[in-house]
């Protein structure tokens, strides 16, 4: 009988093969020439393999406890891919953050640019990109003709992303930066470089007429509907908390949230500047020249060491920190895309470090008291601490856990986890930070208000000052981010039509939290006087990547 670890393994495999992109996101060597197939029948091809390989799983025998572990997770995670197939959600994947159109564009800000070799995979998967658009279309199109479409929300906004692009906008084609970045390099190949030339021109060619197909032939069968109902809710939430919820209770629970950490600002604001409400502390902290950094290029070293800084003081007293995961890079992230900072996890040889993406939108000036708070979700102790620590345990975890397995509701939350124990550790006593760490905690309770809010339809409190009684709606959403949390304007406009986009992710990082605090908790009660943070952390997280049910059944 093929053991447990040797079907998970075999599983990344698959993966690669049906989608070469997921695998340069791994980190997975020898897919980067080529470029996925997101054609109706190769949706299918990759069903049945993970469904063979689902089976498979659900048939092995573990021979101990990590690969029984390593089962849960797979079957876990296998089986809900499957019923979410079975769904059909796939025939109308288009949002303005994680869907084909973004994800063939931002794959080529992981692919090595060092070698001739290098470039060549770069040309050929540019070459590929019409292609790969046009299966895209076709996929959309079987869903359109059942009924099975998106909002114009979310139409519109990747439309945007496409022309952006494209060179549409204010912004030269993406792509060009390639042929730039060519020819600024060492390299000179004049067969190459024409071909890189030839295959930047079709790309931009092929996004140009990917939002025209949007604009013209897709928006008109969208729907004006916004929220997606409770079904796919929950089933949609599901696969990024890797548990079930009560979309009631959850919902309640966030409003509880977001006074706790109103309260908290209030008293914050008010030793920022005696006397301040919170409004006006916020607007000192992003006017006061002093409190700012000016330029791309500082901001970008300042959180460079920011995140060494860190990780040497963090090392061997907070966290076991393994040499591969001490290296760290910080980036300004590309225009024309989302507005969110991310972070991408290194590549399996650690070749390509992880690294934590910083979108500008244009900005020149950047006022720090919530950049710290943010550096820590994205690097350390947030996601690079466990994701590139996944990676790097070799001997603890199958390929499948250390490349592919985990959910938003495990990674989101234990990143806003290390927000909140930055603060326990006396990293934030700096009421400035502070402030920034609450700010981010109300984004994310106000992330579970309207997240469920809107695509539910539920009506706003009785209690709540604001709008009460009313339905959730996009505007109203939008109007009560810009109330409660104090990120730019341009910056909540494109989180409200991310939560819209993708149901029940922006709920993760709350909830996943949650469930990371009372895990803690349950373990402190458990041990006594004998609660170890450190060993507790080390032990949570050599566990591996999983979903927040099964998390919370090994922990406790």
């Amino acid at each position: 009988m093929t053991g447990v670890f040797e079907i998970a393994d075999g599983f990344i495999d698959t993966v690669a093969k049906h989608h070469p992109t997921s695998a340069t996101y791994m980190g997975v060597s020898g897919y980067d020439h080529l470029m996925n197939d997101y054609s109706p029948e190769a949706a299918e091809a990759f069903h049945a393999e993970s469904l063979t390989a689902l089976r498979a799983m659900e048939a092995a025998e573990p021979t101990n406890d990590r690969e029984r572990i390593c089962k849960d997770t797979f079957i876990d995670e296998a089986s809900l891919s499957h019923e979410q197939f079975e769904s059909r959600e796939h025939l109308r994947d288009m949002n303005v953050l994680f869907s084909p159109a973004q994800s063939i564009r931002s794959v080529f800000d992981l692919m090595p640019q060092d070698s001739v070799e290098a470039w060549e995979n770069i040309a050929s998967r540019m070459e590929k990109i019409g292609g790969a658009l046009a299966g895209y279309r076709e996929t959309l199109d079987i869903g359109r003709a059942e009924g099975l479409v998106t909002s114009e929300r979310q139409v519109n906004g990747t439309a945007e992303h496409c022309e952006a692009w494209a060179g549409n906008g204010d912004n030269s084609p993406f792509f060009d930066s390639l042929v730039n970045a060519l020819a600024a390099s060492d390299i000179n190949n004049d067969s190459l470089s024409t071909r890189i030339e030839n295959a930047s021109a079709s790309a931009t060619e092929a996004y140009d007429k990917m939002g025209e197909y949007l604009r013209e032939s897709y928006l008109p069968d969208a729907t004006s509907v916004d929220g997606v109902g409770r079904d796919r809710y929950v089933l949609s939430a599901k696969g990024y908390l890797g548990a079930e919820i009560d979309p009631r209770e959850t919902y309640e629970w966030g409003w509880e949230q977001l006074e706790w950490v109103r309260s908290e600002m209030t008293k914050t604001a008010e030793r920022i500047k005696p006397g301040a409400s919170i409004g006006e502390a916020v607007e000192l902290l992003e006017t006061d020249p002093t409190k700012m950094i000016q330029g791309e290029d500082n901001f970008r070293q300042w959180m460079q060491d920011l995140q060494d800084k860190t990780i040497e003081e963090m090392d061997g007293v907070h966290f076991d920190i393994l040499d591969p995961v001490r290296k760290i890079e910080t980036l300004i992230s590309p225009p024309g895309g989302a507005l969110a900072m991310y972070y991408t996890g290194p590549s399996e040889d650690f070749s390509r470090p992880g690294r934590t993406w910083y979108p500008t939108g244009g900005k020149i000036e950047f006022p720090i008291w919530r950049e710290v708070s943010i550096a820590y979700h994205e690097g350390v102790p947030g996601h690079h601490f466990q994701i590139a620590s996944n990676v790097a345990m070799t001997d603890d975890l199958s390929r499948f856990q250390r490349l592919l397995a985990g959910t938003s509701g495990h990674a989101e939350g234990w990143a806003l986890y290390a927000e909140r124990l930055m603060g326990e550790l006396g990293y934030l006593e700096n009421p400035d930070y502070y402030m920034g760490m609450l700010d981010a905690q109300a984004l994310r309770s106000v992330r579970v208000i309207v997240d469920i809010g809107m695509h539910l339809g539920f009506k706003i409190p009785r209690h709540s000052e604001f709008h009460p009684g009313e339905v959730w709606t996009g505007d109203l959403a939008l109007e009560f981010m810009k109330e409660r949390v104090h990120f730019p304007a341009d910056f909540v406009a494109s989180e409200v039509d991310r939560y819209l986009g993708i149901p029940g992710q922006a709920i993760s990082y709350k909830v996943g939290e949650r469930v990371w605090l009372e895990a803690r908790e349950s373990a402190k009660q458990k041990a006594g006087a004998d609660f170890d943070l450190k060993d507790w952390h080390n032990r949570a997280l050599k566990l591996g990547p999983m979903g927040l049910a099964q998390m919370k059944r090994e922990l406790t």
